[in-house]
């Protein structure tokens, strides 16, 4: 009777505690190199479909822009890298492409970034310095339309910025761009607009296979990695990779700066040196990606930041040069059936139905204390996973949502199936020394009116 009324309650506390998870939102590139992709009316059927509300495109394409209008899906455009040399000498310039392209369309298309720029420290054309003028040009555009707190405006970079990256907290942004970053990261936190950055872990992954677990890149479990200089164990090379840009920034008094994640995803197909492009690959990454970021885990240095994320792309792009990989890193193909299955939306996560009913997914999985563990054992474990599992653990704190039941048993169940929700729903991430156990069935916790599903905290 005693471990009945235990695991009650136990199912009980997560469940209270599910409608208290927020999160940063997951979006999707909408790249256009391929000479077969659906027309754009098509493309925001499609997003709409699967529960997406933003989306970044590289330019300001009118069919797209119309598209998306009256569809409440936040749209990020872009000023490529071929046009900053007007927009940054010219105010006329940056006046007539707001007066074109975001007032006719705005608010009925919900426009809320511009991107100056992309990626130009690996731009073939040396356009750096010309990258901040053209953003304070836009920005004044902008300002003068009314528009300038509606719409905030930044440029994209590649991770590559950073001169190292490891450990995360010796992150520093390379000097050989202090010209432009230092006038950047000014602007940004004057118009607290953030500082946008593209993330791979597939790159470093292939190219370092012996230095880099694939299940360190793919949010698996793994051993982890420890930080010498902050003691901070990292279990992804994602956080690993943000981190180092958040020290970067720290070192140079921008510690309040928000990051952004413009780009990040996995291929689901590469050459002959390029194996770990999978479908599997692909799909557990972004599985994992997309719980990571809505369950606003943020990192080890930043736990709980808000961290917007946009998966690249939404579709294969047959045009794109290079290996073979970089045609494959979309979601759908141009025929707009996916090329593997795994949910970007956080639609597929539990909550409140009609009545109060907590419901769930089907095949959902827990993980909670066993209730044969003895409590030298569950402290042991729940330490672990507060500071070396990275678990955020904040909510089981006096005075937080999940802090009652106040008891040993209850705090440790809320904290490991945080863990193994984040960590590939595996046994070894519910073993915990054996005090973790999975339950596979949906648990009913016995109420006097109705019974209630335990939703999977994902």
């Amino acid at each position: 009777m005693g471990k009945v009324i235990l695991t009650w309650v136990l199912l009980l506390m997560l469940a209270c505690c599910a409608g208290f998870t927020g999160g940063s939102e997951v979006g999707l590139c909408y790249g256009r190199a391929g000479d077969d992709l659906p027309t754009p009316d098509k493309v925001a059927q499609l997003v709409k479909s699967v529960s997406v509300k933003k989306i970044r495109i590289y330019d300001s394409n009118v069919q797209v822009l119309q598209a998306f209008a009256n569809t409440s899906i936040e749209l990020m455009i872009g000023i490529p890298n071929s046009d900053l040399l007007a927009f940054s000498q010219y105010q006329s310039t940056a006046d007539t492409w707001v007066t074109n392209n975001v007032l006719p369309y705005y608010p009925a298309t919900m426009i809320t970034y511009v991107t100056v720029g992309a990626e130009v420290t690996e731009s073939t054309i040396n356009v750096s310095s010309l990258v901040v003028p053209a953003m304070k040009n836009v920005h004044t555009a902008l300002k003068k339309a009314g528009l300038d707190t509606k719409i905030k405006v930044s440029s994209t970079h590649a991770l590559s910025i950073l001169s190292r990256s490891f450990p995360p907290s010796a992150g520093a942004l390379d000097s050989k761009y202090a010209f432009f970053l230092k006038p950047l990261l000014e602007f940004l936190g004057e118009t607290k607009s953030p500082f946008m950055v593209n993330v791979y872990p597939y790159y470093a992954y292939r190219d370092n296979p012996h230095q880099v677990s694939l299940d360190y890149a793919l949010f698996k479990p793994n051993d982890g990695v420890i930080d010498p200089n902050t003691g901070f164990v990292y279990t992804n090379m994602f956080d690993a990779q943000i981190d180092a840009l958040f020290f970067a920034l720290e070192a140079l008094n921008f510690r309040s700066l928000g990051v952004m994640i413009t780009e990040t995803g996995w291929p689901s197909k590469g050459g002959r040196k390029e194996s770990a492009a999978t479908p599997d690959n692909a799909a557990t990454y972004n599985a994992n990606l997309v719980r990571h970021v809505i369950n606003n885990t943020g990192t080890p240095s930043r736990p709980g930041q808000e961290i917007d994320t946009y998966i690249f792309a939404i579709f294969n792009e047959n045009r794109k040069p290079g290996v073979e990989s970089e045609r494959n890193w979309g979601l759908f193909y141009p025929d707009e059936t996916k090329v593997y299955n795994v949910d970007i939306s956080g639609t597929g996560l539990p909550s409140l139905a009609a009545g109060g009913n907590l419901t769930s997914v089907d095949g959902a999985t827990w993980c909670i204390a066993s209730s044969n563990a003895n409590e030298s054992d569950l402290q042991k474990a729940l330490d672990w996973a507060c500071g070396s599992g990275s678990v955020d653990c904040s909510p089981v704190q006096p005075g937080q949502p999940c802090y009652q039941p106040d008891n040993l048993a209850s705090h440790a169940s809320y904290v490991f199936n945080s863990y193994y929700q984040n960590n590939g729903h595996s046994s070894v991430a519910c073993n915990f020394g054996g005090t973790g156990n999975i339950t596979t069935n949906n648990p009913k916790v016995a109420h006097p009116t109705q019974p209630a599903l335990l939703p999977r905290l994902l």
